[in-house]
């Protein structure tokens, strides 16, 4: 893990810093074409340091081994690193203290796609409300920081576990995520944006 990318000492949001046992970082390499960006981590995550490691997590392996991804080739991270009380959303101040840690772990890594995985990360990455159902696969530009990014909004893992009329709407997300990220093949990805 790049201790770079990490943030080990924040206590910007005081709420969250009571409820949280760590602070989870993201993982997975630091040069990834595509970035998983969630909402918060919730209390497996939590317990074990790193996100979508529960339920979800599972959703999310299952539709990347599906797409020709391994976990260990993207970014996984989250809007704000530490559990927010009661697994409830994070609130806006919380985004915005979050926000800046984002910014640099985009920076640094420059992917070719960021997914949002659900409303509150696609919101706080677009900066205006998401209708996070009808716009899945759509792909549109955000301002994160310094840097600009091609953002891929996707339905929640978890949705599929709730509605499984989601499911195939995530899996085609995530299909699309591989192949705007050219998936390691053919180099496509940089021309396949151009295309959106």
């Amino acid at each position: 893990m790049d201790d770079s990318l990490c943030v080990s000492d924040c206590t910007d949001c005081p709420r969250l810093v009571d409820s949280r046992s760590r602070i989870v970082n993201g993982v997975g390499p630091t040069d990834a074409d595509v970035v998983f960006v969630g909402e918060g981590p919730g209390e497996t995550e939590d317990a074990e340091g790193e996100p979508f490691v529960g339920r979800s997590g599972t959703v999310l392996d299952d539709a990347l081994r599906d797409a020709g991804l391994a976990r260990e080739d993207v970014r996984i991270t989250n809007s704000v690193r530490c559990r927010p009380p009661e697994n409830r959303d994070p609130r806006s101040g919380e985004l915005d203290n979050c926000r800046r840690h984002l910014a640099d772990e985009l920076a640094a890594i420059d992917p070719e796609i960021v997914v949002a995985l659900g409303k509150v990360p696609a919101q706080n990455l677009l900066e205006r409300s998401v209708a996070v159902t009808s716009e899945a696969g759509d792909v549109a530009d955000a301002r994160v920081g310094d840097a600009s990014y091609r953002v891929l909004i996707c339905v929640h893992p978890a949705a599929t576990l709730y509605d499984g009329s989601q499911k195939e709407t995530f899996q085609s997300t995530i299909q699309t995520a591989a192949e705007l990220a050219g998936d390691g093949d053919d180099g496509s990805g940089q021309a396949r944006l151009g295309e959106w």
